[in-house]
């Protein structure tokens, strides 16, 4: 059974990257430091650990910011430690109708739409991997002369059970865009 994705309209395509066109979007969020803290909490949320008791359809793509070392200062999408996860709500629900966290770490807000350059790539969801794409796609869109707002996003498509090279995951960035 293919999940829920969040959707998006591609407005510019070329070699290096795609600009995508989102439109407001539904969000669990934890803000955390482990490795997978982020995940259980999110997990345990829409598993059950909420108000209602209810289980909530897993979405796709899980998104997270990751803290990129850099030697000027960057603004950061966290007030703790950089790294900030998030589920997309399904679309049936709205900030009224989704459930109540019960664990008071999962926030659930909207995220503010508007368009994202993206690249694709396969293989493990590292931070290496991401990074290597990432820095790929900030030459291309510096490259071009188009500006983004960090922090860049990795988005998850597929569980960690998939092989590697059948994986989809992405590099995302906000970019301003007529």
């Amino acid at each position: 059974m293919a999940l829920e994705e969040a959707k998006y309209r591609v407005v510019h395509q070329n070699e290096a990257y795609e600009i995508r066109l989102y439109d407001d979007r539904l969000v669990a969020q934890v803000e955390y430091d482990g490795e997978n803290s982020g995940f259980r909490t999110l997990f345990n949320f829409i598993s059950g650990a909420n108000t209602a008791k209810s289980k909530i359809e897993m979405t796709t793509p899980v998104t997270q910011s990751i803290e990129i070392e850099m030697t000027t200062p960057v603004s950061q999408y966290s007030d703790s430690s950089g790294k900030v996860m998030q589920f997309f709500m399904p679309s049936k629900f709205t900030e009224e109708t989704v459930p109540e966290p019960t664990n008071p770490a999962v926030k659930i807000k909207t995220v503010e739409g508007g368009h994202f350059a993206v690249v694709r790539y396969s293989g493990r969801a590292s931070d290496k991997n991401f990074r290597k794409h990432s820095d790929a796609l900030e030459s291309e869109l510096q490259k071009n002369g188009v500006r983004y707002l960090k922090p860049f996003l990795k988005a998850t498509y597929d569980s960690p059970f998939t092989l590697p090279f059948l994986r989809r995951n992405e590099a995302m960035v906000r970019v301003e865009w007529d």
